[in-house]
């Protein structure tokens, strides 16, 4: 089934106006593909900033968290509603470090998954094991186990509004990457499970890799059929993320 190629691009805590401006400003005037989907998750200061100035088409903005809430005493959070009233189509849920150093359950990402679908937001759902899961063999498992949260809280057309990001904690910001033949072969794995709980609906969810993709390795992923774009984290602040993009050409 044919998947629209996505990349996302997630900044983390870096940005100041200045940089944010020179990203977007690139991407505004380079030829982006008509068939590639890309999203920019500036942190949340900048959400209105990023969406007024892009100019692309093809490219939308992103939050990099939301919470359970639509407003409220909850000092310090972003509700769903507040990201599409910055001009924000998309947010990213479940990425390890809100896992791991925030300390969000896989319940708890997946209420979260289910308020943003719910207040109109689509998803970019992170999943991925560590190092010492990775070794134990595990990687599957963890996958599996952060995802059937997720099947739980939802329903099943909500599926359509999330993109699955695999993102090999071992991999991220380390430079160490999987190989494309390695990420093919999770990602395949990963689909089956998808559809032994969505049945059919399966085929067309994407999954994306991430973990240390950049831009010379981007193009070695292009022909493998499981493997529908990356969320990018570094190499999005770089002039380089336009050759992710277009890697697919």
């Amino acid at each position: 089934m044919a998947r629209t190629f996505f990349v996302g691009g997630n900044f983390k805590m870096n940005g100041s106006k200045e940089s944010i401006k020179t990203i977007v400003e690139n991407l505004n005037s380079s030829k982006l593909p008509a068939n590639v989907e890309v999203v920019l998750c500036p942190p949340a200061p900048y959400l209105a900033y990023t969406a007024e100035l892009n100019k692309q088409k093809t490219v939308q903005v992103g939050a990099q968290n939301s919470y359970t809430k639509e407003s409220g005493a909850y000092t310090g959070e972003i509700s769903p509603v507040e990201v599409k009233d910055c001009g924000a189509e998309w947010v990213i849920l479940g990425h390890s470090e809100r896992r791991g150093i925030f300390h969000e359950s896989d319940e708890f990402v997946a209420d979260k998954v289910a308020f943003a679908i719910e207040k109109g937001l689509k998803v970019i759902l992170c999943i991925g094991e560590s190092i010492d899961e990775k070794k134990a063999g595990s990687t599957l498992d963890v996958c599996e186990r952060e995802l059937a949260a997720v099947v739980k809280a939802v329903k099943k057309d909500d599926w359509q509004h999330i993109v699955v990001a695999y993102e090999p904690i071992w991999a991220i910001g380390t430079g160490l990457a999987a190989t494309a033949a390695d990420a093919q072969d999770i990602h395949s794995k990963i689909r089956d499970y998808l559809k032994s709980e969505l049945g059919e609906l399966a085929d067309s969810v994407r999954i994306l890799y991430g973990g240390s993709a950049n831009g010379k390795n981007a193009p070695d992923f292009r022909d493998k059929p499981d493997v529908d774009g990356f969320l990018v984290g570094g190499a999005s602040l770089k002039p380089e993320f336009v050759s992710i993009i277009t890697s697919r050409e």
